[in-house]
């Protein structure tokens, strides 16, 4: 049985973490990128789920789709799912912004991958980064919120590390659980 995965994204670094999980289990990782509805939601997971629903049943054929944000604990949660506006309104200097003078600077990066077949409901699959806001944006490697996030156990920027070492800090449990959940139905 032929063990491949549509993932609904144009996004290189989507992919790129998809098949570093997906391919040592044994999946074939391929994507179709195409607009997808995205709904207002309080939740990425809502967000996800929605439009793996939505592709679905567009391209009649089993897909994932992804939603994540940057939760930052002292700004009770934003951006969350307003992570793609706030970096293209506010950016990492207008989140350091609301930040300053903010002690308590823990901060996550939440991932969520709906897995939907055409005429099921989807399956949602999370995985969360911790980390903080650092005081300042450092750093060479990564874009936007890698300058100002620093994961849990490091006390340098994600920008700090270039792609290959970047990636290692990721959380990949979403698309772990994702694989472990294929090979219980199939």
């Amino acid at each position: 049985m032929e063990k491949k995965i549509t993932y609904v994204t144009g996004n290189w670094a989507k992919i790129a973490s998809a098949r570093k999980a997906l391919e040592p289990l044994g999946y074939e990782v391929d994507n179709i990128k195409m607009e997808t509805p995205e709904i207002q939601a309080d939740d990425v997971t809502e967000v996800a789920k929605y439009s793996a629903k939505w592709a679905a049943e567009e391209l009649k054929i089993p897909v994932m789709k992804n939603d994540s944000g940057l939760f930052v604990k002292a700004l009770n949660g934003f951006p969350g799912v307003y992570t793609h506006y706030a970096d293209d309104t506010i950016g990492e200097k207008g989140l350091l912004k609301l930040l300053k003078g903010v002690e308590d600077r823990e901060a996550y990066f939440k991932e969520s991958i709906a897995y939907c077949e055409p005429g099921k409901d989807p399956i949602v699959f999370e995985g969360i980064t911790p980390g903080r806001i650092a005081l300042r944006a450092s750093g060479k490697y990564g874009w936007t919120w890698d300058k100002i996030f620093i994961p849990d156990g490091e006390d340098k920027t994600l920008s700090h590390f270039p792609d290959d070492v970047r990636w290692d800090f990721w959380s990949l449990d979403a698309y772990r659980n994702l694989a472990k959940y294929l090979e219980n139905i199939k």
